[in-house]
């Protein structure tokens, strides 16, 4: 037990060293790949320095851009501009602009599938980012590609330079944990004055999110009343078995009706979008519990799917108590949303908050 308790802790964080050795850094001018018009000013196109085998071909009205970081380093963007249906330009700045952050094994592409043409069509203008050492994004020298707080704050540059409007920031899985690293730094009316704080955003949604704790709850409730299904994540993340075994992917990350030709799409993209582990182990810990804030500072939207194969429902349901809010589980959705085959009941969902909260 302690053997797969240690195991099971790093799989699911993704901190693991798959035998990946350091990546070497690089750094390039700013530039952008458009299917239609180019969304956001940006510079030099450049299809030759793609780092994905596999590479996601961009839809109809996406573009993809390279927003430069204070390192030098180059960061990822998916950009699909919102459109207004019937509807006077003066109420676009009603929908604030929401930005996607990925767990582990995804990049931006996870987001541009469905969830982009679907929220840029109600007029939200939604941005997904690659987390470095992801998808099309440089990889920083090291191990691993940093910290809930520099991926935070990497996030938190491209909103401050790039973005004019307070977004909305979703995050998934892991992503969900970097949004709330996000947010204990943000600047707000209370805490306005702390160093390195982050721009001030509209709301936040956590999807099948990682708790403020880390996965420790999680991992030790698996082994006691789930350890077949301890077993399998373990083998499915910490080995990556995900990539090489189509059940087991499924599994994993999508509902069991989803078909196969997709289940072996996604895994492709998968394989190629992680080239470093997203986090250090001790410094991860170190770094956790994420700091409480007051609940009235920021909207937020807790959200959990019933058929969740890695974050159960005690987890949801304290991720939620931890901001204050009543969580909601999407039925019959696995824990990529996003992607799985009934992907438009989480959008609806978080559709639904968005308009109520502000339009």
């Amino acid at each position: 037990m302690v053997a797969i308790l240690s195991v099971r802790t790093n799989s699911l964080l993704h901190l693991i060293d798959f035998n990946n050795g350091p990546a070497s850094a690089t750094i390039k001018k700013k530039k952008t790949v458009t299917v239609k018009k180019p969304a956001i000013a940006v510079l030099k196109v450049d299809r030759a320095a793609g780092k994905m085998r596999v590479p996601y071909q961009l839809k109809e009205g996406q573009s993809r851009i390279f927003h430069e970081l204070h390192s030098g380093l180059n960061m990822e963007v998916i950009f699909q501009k919102g459109v207004i249906q019937n509807s006077n330009p003066s109420e676009k700045s009603k929908y604030p602009p929401l930005v996607f952050i990925h767990g582990s094994f995804h990049a931006a592409w996870c987001w541009a599938v469905h969830w982009l043409p679907f929220f840029s069509g109600f007029g939200y203008d939604s941005y997904a980012v690659s987390l470095l050492g992801q998808g099309e994004s440089d990889a920083p020298e090291g191990t691993s590609a940093g910290t809930i707080q520099t991926h935070a704050s990497d996030v938190a540059s491209f909103i401050q330079k790039e973005i004019s409007l307070p977004p909305v920031l979703l995050g998934h899985s892991f992503g969900g944990l970097i949004v709330q690293s996000y947010i204990s730094n943000m600047r707000t009316e209370d805490f306005s004055g702390m160093e390195n704080s982050h721009p001030k955003l509209a709301g936040a949604v956590l999807l099948c999110s990682v708790p403020p704790t880390g996965n420790s709850g999680l991992m030790w409730r698996y082994i006691f009343s789930k350890p077949v299904a301890a077993f399998k994540v373990t083998i499915s993340l910490a080995a990556k078995a995900f990539s090489t075994s189509l059940p087991l992917c499924k599994e994993t990350f999508f509902s069991k009706e989803m078909e196969d030709h997709l289940v072996q799409r996604y895994q492709d993209l998968m394989k190629e979008s992680s080239r470093m582990p997203l986090f250090d182990l001790k410094k991860l810990n170190a770094s956790l519990p994420v700091s409480p804030v007051p609940k009235s500072s920021i909207k937020v939207l807790v959200l959990g799917a019933s058929d969740d194969f890695i974050v159960d429902a005690e987890g949801l349901r304290e991720t939620a108590m931890f901001y204050g809010v009543e969580p909601v589980c999407v039925k019959g959705v696995a824990h990529d949303m996003m992607l799985d085959c009934s992907w438009d009941k989480g959008a609806q969902v978080v559709l639904s908050w968005l308009n109520d909260q502000f339009t």
